[in-house]
């Protein structure tokens, strides 16, 4: 049963959730009770655009009638079972998810930050059991602007301070260094590299796109020293930039991948580590797990994802209609904008100088009807889902330049 705030409002619920949940997050005062493809609708029955897509979670919009059929059939037949038993949709779904991705295993788990947690064993193990790195020395090569997550280990090799500021003491075996400057990536890398971790485009930093060819030196510098190229396409992949993963705009192929996000078509958290079977093979019985990863409910969701994606249909809507967003964002940089960047249907912007902050613009166009959100003080994110119309593609752009016009 339902049960409602006692005062059933916008403002009500707004109340309850200041009393009672944690307040990790600084959301906009919109309360959403349903949705559907690129629109969502409050409390008090005001719809809007979704111009963020929970952060790439929901590409193929909300409630995506194929992924809600896959979820509601596997309820009425087994949720969980744990990785103590086979299920009917495990093998299935990591072969497709494999072969999908031109990969050759698949590790499932449930949220980004997991599948990056597991990534890092992953790579030292293999440092130790097959590159041969004394026991306890591996390091890994980050970014600097990086976003993996929000773990212990994670904001270790962090630079935002919010991330990491009364979270320490912080886990070793990180070296940071500028996110594309390959010179600078190269004489990080040493024997002791296990292996280079990377955004191929950065997201929480503001859709920044490294130079053209460096995703190809980092490939080569990985090859060279021996140690591993690990590509987060926890936000960037399955279909946000045009292509299924990101880096594949380069030409270049990771040894591991990360995924996730969309992965779960946003009804559930899945992520995944995919990649060689070489590198995958190193864990072992008890060395790695999770209760939930794998479950027989993700699978059926993650594989109705696949099938999606197997079409190329949202590829190449990325593709067309993320050309009109950026060609028409263009045309705003020296009229309330200063740059645009990004690819596919996925944008940072960058405010100019003398109009609102980021979070002003942002509850500009909540009163507009379009919803998107702030990273950093003067940028946003753009990500609406990618079933989304030319036609209210148009009419986000046109709010947002509205909302960025200095008053």
């Amino acid at each position: 049963m339902t049960t409602f705030a006692a005062d059933p409002t916008t403002a009500g619920f707004i109340a309850l959730d200041e009393q009672w949940s944690t307040h990790n997050y600084h959301p906009l005062p919109v309360v959403i009770a349903e949705a559907e493809g690129a629109s969502v609708t409050d409390v008090d029955g005001k719809t809007y655009l979704d111009f963020l897509s929970g952060y790439s979670a929901m590409n193929f919009g909300h409630r995506h009638p194929a992924l809600v059929a896959a979820a509601v059939e596997q309820l009425g037949r087994v949720t969980l079972t744990s990785r103590a038993f086979h299920h009917d949709q495990l093998g299935l779904y990591c072969r497709e998810l494999a072969e999908l991705t031109g990969t050759e295993m698949v590790l499932p788990m449930n949220s980004g930050a997991e599948a990056v947690e597991s990534a890092v064993k992953i790579a030292r193990k293999w440092a130790y059991d097959v590159k041969g790195v004394p026991a306890d020395r591996a390091e890994i090569v980050v970014a600097g602007s990086n976003f993996h997550g929000r773990t212990t280990t994670i904001v270790s090799f962090s630079t935002d301070e919010t991330a990491r500021a009364g979270f320490g003491p912080f886990t070793p075996g990180f070296v940071t260094v500028k996110y594309g400057d390959a010179g600078a990536l190269r004489d990080a890398i040493n024997e002791r590299t296990a292996a280079v971790l990377l955004e191929p485009i950065q997201g929480e930093a503001g859709v920044v796109v490294p130079p053209a060819g460096y995703l190809a030196e980092a490939r080569r510098l990985c090859d060279e020293a021996g140690c591993l190229l690990i590509a987060d396409e926890i936000q960037s992949g399955l279909a946000r930039t045009g292509k299924l993963l990101a880096l594949d705009h380069e030409g270049v192929r990771a040894d591991l991948y990360t995924l996730g996000k969309a992965l779960g078509g946003g009804i559930m958290p899945v992520s995944a580590v995919v990649g060689s079977r070489a590198v995958l093979s190193v864990l072992h019985p008890g060395e790695h797990g999770s209760t939930f990863g794998g479950n027989p409910l993700a699978c059926a969701v993650g594989r109705a994802v696949i099938k999606l994606l197997a079409t190329g249909e949202f590829q190449q809507r990325s593709t067309e209609l993320g050309a009109h967003l950026h060609r028409r964002l263009g045309e705003l940089v020296g009229h309330g904008l200063a740059e645009v960047r990004g690819r596919g249907l996925w944008a940072g912007i960058d405010i100019a100088p003398g109009g609102p902050t980021g979070r002003e613009a942002s509850t500009t166009l909540a009163a507009e009807g379009v919803l998107c959100k702030e990273t950093h003080d003067y940028t946003l994110r753009i990500a609406p889902p990618l079933v989304i119309s030319k036609a209210d593609l148009d009419r986000g752009i046109d709010a947002i330049a509205k909302a960025i016009t200095p008053a």
